[in-house]
């Protein structure tokens, strides 16, 4: 699979105030169902009690809120900035359903913040008391424990045996939200491509060139996939995957919001990860911001930030921090969806049973969101399921082309499994 090589540049200089866009998803924890009509308060997160917008989401559970005022595109250019985002506060409520609010969800110039919101059903004398949620600053403006540096690869007597016989992309990982001896610290269970898009948005700009982007996201699953393979927590007694600490991990964030930028390289690239040659584990590859913590040896994100913006490629960016020997690799063994994908870009004019299985899953998928339209289920790639393809790729916004790629269809597999939550059964 190619990577994306176009570069997100700074926008024009039109004299205008800089602002960014809001898009609010809300579901029902129950169905995994879109609510419709939930009512969203929007206000700046230092004047909560001053509204500055009410919105209310569609029959898809969806509402888009644009030209949120941000501060400059330039204050997320460079380190030691003033704080390069905007922080609202949401209240989101709907009738049957426990309120909750998101404090500090991050705004950025010129892309889309994306803030997915799932509701839990009120009990029969709730008094409705809305639980809050406080997105922390950005690891690159905020201040973190730095990383305990660890080897890239885990020997055996280190981590204990290693169980997995090749690398795998999970289903959902297990995030305990503390430190790994903090047995009071809750524990989430969080879809993997999720809790990428979420640690990336806590530790990246949104606004980088998008090869910087892919080479620091290629770095989080690797790393991920190292504690995944490697059993590292577990083989220690501990009962999760990896932790929210920058110490010992990645920052992940409950409820956090991630960016339109960083949404698509995710559901691009989420099965690849990075390799030494004669090496099967993937590679631990940590890094630090580069200015405030500097790691010899280890990459920095303002330094892969500068790299990008002198035009190299992400493969290059890694190279130039972890050395000539580091690859990308890619794996097809892919955890939690019905049928892997058939290697091949499925159009008009394809037929047999990948075709099939595509059809079945958009028809379920319709039943749900509205603007996807259905499509019958022969085998055949026509115009019918062109449409619906592209309907969907509109509505999860992925590139809109009308062909079936990697990147759509896992997103359409993960859709349908959400939907039908068939992976409560398997």
């Amino acid at each position: 699979m190619a990577f994306p090589f176009s570069q997100l540049t700074p926008p024009a200089d039109s004299g205008a105030a800089p602002t960014g866009t809001l898009e609010i998803n809300v579901l029902s924890s129950a169905q995994n169902r879109p609510i419709d009509n939930a009512t969203i308060d929007i206000s700046y997160t230092g004047d909560p009690e001053g509204i500055l917008e009410e919105v209310h989401t569609d029959r898809e559970g969806h509402v888009t809120v644009p030209d949120l005022p941000t501060p400059p595109f330039a204050y997320s250019q460079e380190p030691f900035a003033e704080q390069p985002y905007s922080e609202y506060t949401l209240k989101i409520s709907a009738p049957g359903y426990e309120p909750i609010i998101i404090n500090s969800s991050q705004v950025l110039p010129d892309v889309t913040a994306i803030q997915n919101i799932t509701l839990l059903p009120a009990p029969p004398g709730d008094p409705n008391t809305a639980e809050t949620f406080v997105i922390p600053a950005n690891t690159l403006f905020g201040e973190f424990p730095p990383k305990i540096i660890e080897s890239e690869v885990k020997p055996m007597a280190e981590s204990g045996e290693i169980v997995l016989p090749n690398v795998v992309i999970p289903e959902y990982i297990v995030v305990h939200d503390g430190l790994p001896q903090d047995s009071s610290a809750n524990n989430y269970y969080v879809p993997y491509r999720d809790y990428i898009k979420n640690v990336a948005s806590s530790e990246i700009y949104a606004t980088w060139p998008t090869q910087t982007i892919i080479a620091n996201v290629l770095a989080i699953q690797s790393f991920t996939l190292n504690r995944v393979y490697t059993e590292w927590y577990r083989s220690k007694g501990y009962n999760f995957t990896i932790t929210s600490s920058t110490a010992y991990d990645h920052k992940w964030v409950p409820e956090r919001n991630i960016f339109d930028t960083i949404d698509r390289v995710v559901d691009d690239i989420f099965n690849f990860f990075l390799s030494r040659p004669n090496i099967k584990q993937p590679i631990l590859t940590q890094y630090c911001d580069g200015k405030r913590v500097t790691c010899p040896g280890l990459m920095s994100q303002w330094g892969s930030k500068t790299l990008g913006d002198q035009g190299l490629s992400a493969a290059e960016i890694l190279r130039s921090f972890y050395g000539s020997s580091i690859y990308i690799n890619e794996t097809n063994l892919v955890s939690g969806v019905p049928v892997s994908f058939p290697g091949t870009t499925l159009s008009i004019g394809s037929s047999g049973a990948e075709v099939r299985q595509l059809q079945e899953q958009l028809a379920e998928i319709a039943d749900v969101y509205y603007s996807i339209p259905s499509l019958a289920i022969d085998g055949i790639y026509g115009p019918g399921t062109a449409a619906s393809v592209t309907a969907f790729q509109e509505k999860f916004d992925l590139p809109v082309t009308g062909q079936v790629d990697q990147a759509t269809w896992y997103k359409i597999s993960a859709i349908y499994v959400a939907v039908t939550r068939i992976a409560e059964y398997v």
